[in-house]
């Protein structure tokens, strides 16, 4: 039955409950984290990235890279979910998530702090040549349409990865996890 598939095989007595595995935080809570460690803003931004391993997977290698917060739309999206949980190998507990009602709208807001937006989309820029060392948010998008329209709108750059093979794209969190490392290196550099 689908109780039995929801709760991955336990002992359910007709009932199961949906809870998020840790409690979100808000746009101003990242920010104020940046500000507090004394570092230019650092976020991620997923548009409708719907599978929770994939979320689960940024989230872990966001909390190595030093990102400060994820945001992530309250509608078609993963969420933190048990299954995100478990993909974070426990960086969940360390990372800060935000879900806003409309990304493009937090991206102006964002904007509007001095964030500069770089978006992860075909036909950009080679992220070899992009210069992340200031306030950035990088804009991951869906698995299989990538960025909306009016997202990549609202991105100060679109940035790209090299595609070599006969595939013309990567697994979300694995582009993700470039850029991530990409601009972290960008930070590290500027510390020394």
């Amino acid at each position: 039955t689908k109780l039995d598939y929801v709760s991955g095989g336990a002992t359910h007595q007709g009932i199961v409950a949906f809870a998020a595995a840790k409690d979100y935080s808000t746009v101003e809570d990242i920010l104020e984290y940046a500000e507090s460690r004394g570092e230019a803003p650092f976020v991620v931004v997923l548009d409708e990235v719907e599978d929770p391993h994939n979320l689960g997977a940024i989230i872990r290698t966001a909390e190595c890279a030093g990102v400060h917060g994820i945001i992530i739309p309250k509608r078609r999206s993963a969420g933190l979910s048990y299954t995100v949980a478990k993909a974070s190998a426990g960086a969940i507990e360390y990372m800060r998530v935000a879900r806003v009602t409309n990304i493009a709208v937090t991206l102006d807001e964002l904007k509007e702090k001095g964030v500069w937006v770089y978006g992860a989309d075909m036909d950009g820029t080679d992220y070899d040549k992009c210069d992340f060392s200031g306030a950035c948010a990088i804009v991951i998008g869906n698995e299989g349409k990538g960025i909306s329209r009016l997202v990549r709108e609202k991105c100060d750059v679109i940035v790209s990865l090299p595609m070599k093979g006969q595939i013309n794209s990567l697994n979300a969190s694995v582009a993700a996890g470039i850029l991530m490392y990409k601009a972290m290196d960008f930070k590290l550099k500027m510390e020394n």
